[in-house]
């Protein structure tokens, strides 16, 4: 009996929860409410999560190969839309439900709307579900890798811009120091060594996508850790998490809707509309957490990443339902 109806049972699980990583980050912000890392050993776990950062920032660049990235660089009428669609229309979506929901949520959880709207774009997942969409993978591995680098710089830059004084992170030249030898550092190495590392690389995608996976992990505990110290859980009632879930379905409904209908104004091929779909809509968490750790205090970061935290879970259970619908077509 058991063994006749456990596929169904995983199958129904597999179409609820398609991506193992969703299981990784829900036991990350787990472990984080019940066993929060604080004192002395936040500090190490600290360094541990940069160390993760700046290595899954040095896999990007060894992945992402230049002559695509030159190549994709001439079609600018799609990467050009697809920037200001990814740090201009979801900005402001997310600023407009950040002023919606301030006064409901508190003021950090509302500010994280803002955060998950000037966030770049994935590297990882764009491409992925891309690929299994049957879409232009090229389009959408020189949209990341250019959404990415340029997400380094404009994400601080327009979130302090739009947040106001009161939640903009002050913009000095350390923080920008930080930001470069944490994430454009690794990637330029990167880079430089494709030609012998590339090889090696990708012929052990397995190990790479853990590497990635358990550094975003990493990151993720030690910022949600701070801000259940802080007292995140006491802070919000079931209304607020109520809340916060209806305005991530709304970002969802902005980043996925207006994605699909911007592939369909800049060109007519349904492959390259596909990638245009998944770079628009994704944000990066691989970007967010350690960002998020050099802009804010650490009781901060984690009640601004909750948004991110909860977008990132569900566009990748989306994605994985669109992808399929689309490649049949």
């Amino acid at each position: 009996m058991f063994p006749r109806h456990a596929p169904n049972g995983m199958s129904i699980l597999a179409r609820l929860i398609p991506d193992r990583f969703i299981l990784i980050l829900i036991a990350a912000m787990a472990l984080a409410s019940v066993a929060p890392v604080g004192g002395a050993a936040a500090d190490t776990a600290s360094l541990i999560s940069s160390a993760a950062v700046f290595i899954v920032f040095l896999l990007h660049g060894i992945r992402l190969p230049r002559a695509e990235v030159m190549r994709g660089l001439a079609d600018w009428r799609v990467q050009g839309g697809v920037l200001l669609f990814v740090f201009g229309a979801m900005a402001l979506a997310g600023l407009g439900l950040a002023r919606l929901l301030d006064g409901w949520l508190p003021p950090l959880v509302a500010l994280g709307f803002l955060y998950c709207g000037v966030l770049p774009t994935t590297v990882q997942s764009a491409t992925t579900y891309t690929n299994m969409a049957g879409g232009n993978v090229a389009t959408s591995v020189v949209g990341s890798a250019i959404g990415n680098l340029a997400g380094i710089a404009a994400t601080p830059i327009l979130f302090a811009l739009l947040a106001g004084r009161e939640g903009a992170p002050p913009l000095s030249g350390d923080l920008g120091v930080r930001i470069a030898l944490i994430l454009l550092l690794p990637f330029l190495i990167g880079q430089m060594l494709q030609r012998w590392v590339r090889p090696w690389v990708l012929a052990h995608p397995a190990l790479v996508k853990s590497i990635d996976q358990g550094a975003i992990a990493i990151a993720v505990y030690a910022a949600f850790s701070a801000a259940v110290i802080a007292g995140i859980w006491s802070q919000l009632s079931p209304a607020d998490l109520a809340l916060i879930g209806g305005g991530v379905a709304a970002m969802l409904a902005a980043g996925f809707g207006g994605a699909w209908w911007l592939g369909g104004r800049l060109t007519r091929d349904k492959g390259t509309q596909s990638a245009i779909l998944f770079l628009g809509s994704h944000k990066s968490l691989a970007v967010g957490a350690p960002l998020a750790a050099l802009l804010f205090p650490p009781q901060a970061a984690g009640m601004i990443l909750l948004p991110i935290l909860l977008y990132h879970l569900a566009q990748l259970i989306l994605s994985a339902w669109i992808a399929p619908v689309l490649a049949r077509r």
